[in-house]
C-alpha cells in the first residue's frame, strides 16, 4: 500500500512545522507491478472496470469541497475506479468505501464519472499516483506501463 498527499509530503511538512497549505487530498492505494507484462490489454482488460490498483479498492479523501469535471464533490472519503481504454480512461468516484477489489462495485453509488485522455510516457514498472500543484488546485497524476493520466482537481 502507498499513500499520496496534496500538498505533497504533507505529513513530513507537518512534523517539521513547515505547512503553508492546508491538507486537501489523501489517496490510499496498492501498487501492482508489471513484472515483464503489459498493463493494459494483458493485466487489465481494456473497457473493463478496474479498482485502480491492487487488493483493496483505491480510496481518495477530500478534506474540503472540490470540483471534478465541473461538478462539486463534498468533502469526504470515496472509492476511485477506472475503466481504461485506448487513448482515454473513464475515472469513477463512488461513495461505497472499505471494499476489496471491484467485485462488489455498485454503479448506483457513483458520485461522478469523467473521461480523461491518456498520454504516452516512459515505462513505469509499478503503478504510481502522485499529486502536483496546478493553477486551480492539484492534478492527480497516474502512471503505469507507458501511460500517464491526469485528473484535475479544483479547490
Amino acid at each position: 500500500m502507498d499513500i499520496s498527499y496534496y500538498p505533497v509530503n504533507y505529513p513530513i511538512l507537518k512534523i517539521q512545522g513547515k505547512i503553508t497549505d492546508p491538507l486537501g487530498v489523501r489517496l490510499i492505494y496498492s501498487r501492482p507491478q508489471l513484472n515483464g507484462r503489459r498493463a493494459f490489454g494483458e493485466l487489465r482488460e481494456l473497457g473493463k472496470l478496474w479498482r485502480l490498483g491492487a487488493n483493496e479498492a483505491t480510496e481518495i479523501e477530500f478534506y474540503r469541497n472540490i470540483k471534478l469535471a465541473g461538478k462539486v464533490v463534498k468533502k469526504g472519503r470515496y472509492t476511485l475506479y477506472a475503466i481504461p481504454n485506448a487513448g482515454q480512461w473513464t475515472i469513477i468516484l463512488n461513495r461505497d468505501i472499505d471494499t476489496w477489489g471491484d467485485f462488489k462495485y455498485d454503479e448506483s453509488k457513483d458520485v461522478l464519472r469523467t473521461n480523461v485522455f491518456v498520454a504516452k510516457n516512459e515505462i513505469t514498472e509499478v503503478l504510481t499516483m502522485i499529486f502536483e500543484k496546478s493553477t486551480s488546485g492539484a492534478n492527480l497524476l497516474i502512471y503505469w506501463d507507458d501511460e500517464k493520466v491526469t485528473l484535475p482537481i479544483v479547490f
